[in-house]
């Protein structure tokens, strides 16, 4: 599980050229929040960029203890999702309202926010992220194990 959204770590965050303009808002609500520490693995432009790789940096972030979540956009968000996912241990949710980001965080444990660049979300960038900031994973039993379920798959897809 990962800790406590409120207790304001690091939070590590990227995009590809599409989401750009969304990291830099979200990027620019974290910082007037205060007391998180943030970790900008770019892109720094609207000049076409790989999401795979940015998605990977903020990724071995949290892996590897530097960060404990994570901000990803891209054009749909579903390009991140697809790169993010990949690694076990990481639970990343395209979210495209503030009740799909408390949601992705009360019900399956959210460390990765991933907000669409380009398409439609029904709520804001900063209202998204301040829904996912606010909740933190509820911890009920059936969620855990439906947690587990997806770490087991995971592990059960590299031994194949």
């Amino acid at each position: 599980m990962t800790a406590n959204i409120s207790d304001k770590g690091t939070v590590a965050i990227g995009c590809d050229h599409a989401g750009y303009f969304v990291k830099v808002r979200l990027k620019t609500a974290l910082a007037l929040m205060g007391a998180y520490n943030i970790r900008d693995f770019g892109t720094e432009s609207e000049e076409s960029a790989d999401y795979p790789d940015y998605a990977r940096l903020v990724v071995e972030a949290i892996l590897g203890g530097e960060a404990a979540w994570g901000i990803l956009s891209c054009g749909t968000g579903l390009g991140m999702s697809y790169a993010a996912n990949r690694y076990s241990g990481i639970r990343a949710a395209v979210c495209w309202s503030a009740e799909v980001a408390r949601l992705a965080r009360d019900h399956n444990d959210a460390n990765i926010l991933i907000v669409p660049g380009r398409a439609a979300t029904l709520d804001p960038p900063e209202e998204i992220l301040a829904a996912w900031l606010e909740v933190n994973f509820s911890g009920e039993t059936r969620h855990l194990r439906r947690i587990r379920k997806l770490d087991e798959e995971a592990t059960r897809g590299k031994e194949g």
